[in-house]
């Protein structure tokens, strides 16, 4: 059996912290390793549950007292064991939990606060490098749970309402004593809702919510990237109890162009340029998102070489500013060439000779006087 950390060790708080701080603390790792966020991560899960047994100790007095003397073997002799499940926590934690915003947190809950939000909902989008760099409105289908409109969400039949559950008198949590320690679990009649419905809905099966398609229309803004994320509030899964619906998250997957390259709200291309012209110079017409420009080649360009169009990139989704298109020049060598080419390279290359022969004798007796010295 592995041994327990030590508490405060887990909370990443030091042993005179305020109760502030081991809430503040407590916050931040249950949202990380909340198990809607880390679906199938049993490691996650247990990290979970390890700082929520830390946090149930020390934010009270006497445990944290008893611990602070004994350690966890103190504990144990009070008869404190930790929790029995994930829904022990969310009964106990319901204050921290219920203003949790992230993917699916609304999808738990305890008896402290009926009202439960729905789950959030993920779409991938996947939109061609246009039209996320001027954006476009799409409609998409997605599949949920919402609200019974037979039962109004209630669950109960139409005429019947639920009833406060007996065993635990609504709180939706019972509990029982050991030793110096009160321990509270999720009631088994009315599994922490606080009531029980004794005539069913026959449209959700007393669920209060039903299966349902629906299509929603997805405004894209210019300029968005590959992964960016897309909220469409209120969206998700509808809330239970009253509680309010859940958010949309559209995940935007954009294609690769055939010509153009994004770098933030940069665009970058590449064109072939012949050896004649990078020499001697040229016009051409470049392609941009929106026509084609002309551009100068100046004499004597070389490869790599990178030319600018201001304000022909993508729209800055901060202050809709446009960036630059980056045009790089890749010069190529001719493979086949006829012997008139040929004839004229020859001459060409015997009037560069001198130069290039003086350019060489200079480097190589600059390298030989290095070898000398």
């Amino acid at each position: 059996m592995t041994a327990k950390r030590d508490y405060y060790e887990v909370l990443g708080v030091d042993r005179n912290a305020a109760d502030s701080d081991l809430k503040s603390a407590y916050r931040k790792l249950a949202l990380k390793f909340h198990p809607d966020r880390n679906p199938g991560n049993r490691e996650a899960e247990e990290q979970f549950k390890e700082a929520a047994e830390a946090y149930e100790v020390l934010r009270d007095g006497q445990k944290r007292q008893i611990y602070d003397q004994y350690g966890h073997q103190g504990l144990e002799g009070q008869g404190f064991s930790g929790f029995g499940g994930f829904e022990d926590i969310f009964s106990s934690f319901g204050d921290i939990f219920e203003d949790f915003f992230g993917f699916g947190s609304g999808s738990r809950g305890g008896g402290r606060s009926r009202a439960q939000r729905g789950s959030d909902l993920r779409y991938d989008l996947t939109l061609d490098f246009m039209e996320a760099a001027f954006g476009t409105e799409t409609e998409i289908t997605v599949d949920k749970m919402d609200l019974c409109m037979e039962c109004e969400g209630t669950g109960a039949e139409a005429g019947s309402h639920p009833e406060t559950c007996a065993q635990c008198q609504g709180s939706g949590q019972v509990s029982r004593s050991q030793g110096f320690f009160t321990i509270r679990t999720t009631c088994p009649v009315c599994r922490g809702t606080g009531q029980v419905i004794a005539n069913v809905c026959g449209e959700c099966r007393g669920q209060g919510q039903v299966k349902a398609t629906k299509t929603v229309t997805v405004k894209i803004p210019a300029g968005v990237d590959d992964n960016s994320r897309l909220r469409l509030s209120n969206e998700g899964e509808a809330g239970r109890h009253g509680g309010p619906p859940g958010h949309l998250y559209v995940f935007i997957h954009v294609e690769a162009h055939d010509f153009f390259m994004r770098d933030d709200t940069n665009i970058i291309c590449k064109i072939p340029l012949s050896f004649v012209q990078a020499a001697l110079g040229d016009s051409i017409k470049v392609p941009t998102l929106t026509s084609a420009k002309k551009l100068t080649i100046p004499k004597g360009t070389q490869p790599g070489e990178v030319f600018r169009f201001r304000g022909e990139g993508i729209a800055s989704l901060r202050n809709g500013h446009r960036g630059d298109q980056l045009i790089q020049v890749d010069i190529k060598t001719p493979t086949h060439l006829n012997k008139k080419q040929e004839t004229l390279l020859k001459e060409f290359a015997k009037l560069e000779a001198g130069k290039l022969s003086t350019k060489l004798k200079s480097i190589l007796k600059g390298e030989a006087g290095k070898a000398t010295g």
